[in-house]
């Protein structure tokens, strides 16, 4: 198939695969064809809309591994929601009257763009493959072409999405400066409250990252330095059935035994049942354009500690995020694997006019490929019951029960 011009776009949140994957399309198009013109519309949808893009220029096609190094997006994001005409309106991205999807498609017909390449979650690629159908219809071929980003991991049918492995690391590290603060005052409670909205994943690996560490360590408890002081005592997913009457207990005799209970939370934990506290006190439950709780308002995190702080016997409370610190992260070694290959996957089904999410095929024996977009989908629940987050479990005591 003949190319002649390709667009890339990132949106929604930040995940630490997007520059070295913007970086890697740059590279493949210019080792195969440098006629190819490339260019990214910037902050995903909202370029579209307005038609603000950047044309990738001789230097930036010979220097584009230097986005490997870096994290975030060298051509911006932004939550913008096509079918949310209302808030398109409110935004100026549209004028009142006119269709978002018709505005965008007509935008990518007038630049003349043969292959779009999303590296979003489900909602920027099937939007993305609504594009293609409208334009099809109005006869203008487009090969959309999209790439798996959600540091959650929950794409369906996607066994691994880009910058979930990256975002668990950093979140393990982050925790390791935020578990120091253990002994800054006596019967310490930490809450390290982590990003996942509807699915555990990334709080759960994040966990299993850190409990690596903490079992490579060296301690020396003689001098106070001891390993359960260091552990995590309790994690809580979204999918877990969480009793806090009877977990409550629990860590009342950690906290007794040693002075301090550290938690890793994910913030989608609990969710339903502060919202029902709230609207049985009669407020208004916050939510954003794609109807989703906002969850930095209602805080979770707070939520748990308040639950838990008398009844531990607390002196001292800290909940900390590393929600922004792990998601803007440059990509490492196993994600910059991961991405390479489902990058170079994705030019071949551009190149063949093979529209899709190019993805690991978890209903086709693992299988790298390009999945249609009416098997998309979000919200993939993570299933707590692999080795390795059972192994997790088992060492801090937990009872592992499904919600």
């Amino acid at each position: 198939m003949a190319l002649n011009r390709v667009a890339i776009l990132t949106a929604g949140g930040f995940a630490p695969c997007l520059s070295s994957a913007v970086g890697g399309l740059i590279e493949r198009y210019n080792e195969l064809d440098p006629e190819i013109e490339i260019v990214g519309y910037e902050y995903g949808y909202h370029g579209l809309l307005t038609g603000t893009k950047i044309v990738f220029d001789e230097e930036a096609r010979k220097n584009a591994g230097v986005l490997q190094n870096f994290g975030g997006s060298p051509i911006g994001n932004s939550r913008v929601k096509l079918t949310n005409v209302d808030d398109l309106v409110k935004r100026g991205l549209v004028k009142e009257g006119e269709n978002p999807l018709e505005v965008a498609a007509e935008q990518l017909r007038k630049d003349g763009v043969d292959v779009l390449h999303t590296i979003g979650g489900d909602d920027t690629n099937t939007t993305a493959a609504d594009l293609a159908a409208y334009l099809h219809e109005h006869q203008y071929e487009l090969t959309v072409v999209g790439l798996p980003k959600t540091i959650d991991n929950d794409i369906v049918p996607i066994a691994q999405s880009l910058g979930a492995l990256t975002a668990a690391e950093e979140a393990a590290e982050y925790a390791i400066n935020i578990i120091g603060e253990h002994r800054s005052s006596p019967r310490m409670l930490i809450i390290h409250e982590v990003m996942g909205r509807a699915c555990g994943y990334l709080t759960a690996r994040a966990s299993y990252d850190y409990r690596r560490w903490v079992d490579a360590q060296e301690w020396l408890p003689s001098a106070g330095l001891k390993k359960e002081r260091w552990d995590i005592h309790a994690v809580y997913l979204p999918e877990m059935d969480i009793n806090l009457e009877t977990e409550a207990e629990r860590l009342r005799g950690v906290m007794d035994e040693q002075g301090n209970v550290n938690i890793f939370l994910s913030e989608g934990a609990g969710v339903d049942e502060i919202i029902e506290e709230m609207e049985a006190a009669g407020e208004e439950v916050p939510r954003d354009p794609f109807g989703h709780v906002k969850l930095d308002k209602i805080n979770p995190g707070q939520w748990f500690a308040d639950k838990f702080a008398e009844r531990l016997g607390a002196e001292k409370v800290m909940v900390q995020k590393s929600g922004y610190y792990s998601r803007a992260a440059s990509a490492r070694a196993e994600d910059l694997r991961l991405i390479k290959g489902m990058v170079d996957y994705a030019v071949e089904s551009a190149l063949r006019g093979d529209s899709g999410v190019v993805g690991h095929d978890e209903e086709d024996g693992n299988k790298l490929k390009s999945i249609k977009f009416d098997r998309i989908a979000g919200h993939k629940k993570f299933n707590m019951f692999v080795p390795w987050f059972e192994e997790v479990m088992e060492t801090i005591g937990q009872p592992l029960k499904a919600d």
